[in-house]
């Protein structure tokens, strides 16, 4: 799919703004048309139109999470590549539009970049944690306490039950999001030369496990290509758009492409997946025998 044009430096933004003004808005019809030519045909002209002409829907979205200190130029560059996996992904034939199924892959991506961006510390990783982390600036803007240290009990106990979760993670998440960063090569006291770095803990694998993995994985892929081999060409594709692709494709897709139905499909892919097993456990018995034979 063609990119779309480069946000560039936060200084850069009103050009890029006024830029993309320039892209029309599709009618109903042109983007029925253009998203059958991107689905049914691979047609990257006509992605690339889809693209750019939502483009000031991303910016709208993104300017909504200003208030989470990262540049706005980032925020829109990672709606950009929302927008592009939902064109990516998008199905005319359900009869929404376009914008309405892409605003949650917008959302999505620039919500999931400032949680990466946000120190560990600061932030959870449960649902609710979440939840709570974008929803609570807006809150507390209702509240006009966007600017307070401290909840008041009453503006705590508004919050957790807006959001339900307990009070105690509303103290909590909010005194993380008030908190400044620390750096880790702050020495651990005034007079010691240690680091806090000092006391992480390498989790990084060593390079004889990195070889092993790659051993493995490599095994493993040569498995699978001759436990395919196996197969038929019709079982073999259905095998793979079913099972190893990770946007896998829908039993009705394959049944228009065959000419058979569905049921038929599901039964050739279960076939297949027993072929390919039996397949592998054939080789791998056999390799086992001639490592012993050696």
């Amino acid at each position: 799919m063609a990119s779309v044009i480069d946000v560039g430096p936060e200084g850069n933004l009103s050009r890029y703004l006024q830029e993309i003004r320039k892209y029309p808005l599709l009618t109903p019809e042109e983007e029925l048309s253009l998203s059958r030519k991107w689905r049914e045909k691979g047609d990257v002209n006509a992605a690339h139109r889809l693209v750019t002409s939502h483009l000031r829907l991303v910016a709208k979205i993104a300017m909504g999470y200003r208030g989470y200190g990262l540049p706005i130029n980032e925020l829109i560059s990672e709606g950009n590549v929302g927008m592009m996996q939902a064109v990516r992904r998008f199905d005319p034939e359900k009869g929404f539009r376009l914008a309405t199924y892409a605003m949650w892959w917008i959302r999505a991506a620039i919500q999931e970049y400032i949680l990466h961006s946000w120190s560990l510390v600061k932030m959870g990783t449960t649902a609710a944690q979440k939840k709570l982390f974008f929803n609570l600036r807006r809150l507390k803007g209702q509240m006009q306490a966007i600017d307070d240290g401290d909840l008041k009990p009453e503006q705590v106990n508004k919050i957790a039950t807006t959001l339900g979760v307990s009070e105690q993670d509303v103290v909590d998440m909010n005194r993380r999001m008030a908190a400044p960063d620390h750096s880790l090569n702050a020495p651990l006291k005034a007079d010691q030369e240690s680091e806090w770095q000092d006391r992480l803990v390498d989790d990084q694998v060593n390079q004889e496990d990195v070889y092993a993995e790659n051993e493995e994985m490599s095994g493993r892929k040569a498995l699978l290509a001759t436990a395919l081999e196996t197969l038929n060409e019709r079982e073999r594709r259905i095998f793979t758009e079913r099972r190893l692709k990770d946007d896998p494709a829908t039993l009705e897709e394959l049944a228009h492409d065959y000419g058979i139905s569905r049921e038929r499909v599901r039964q050739i892919e279960v076939r297949a997946f027993e072929k390919v097993q039996e397949a592998m456990k054939k080789e791998v018995a056999a390799r086992r025998s001639a490592t012993l034979g050696e």
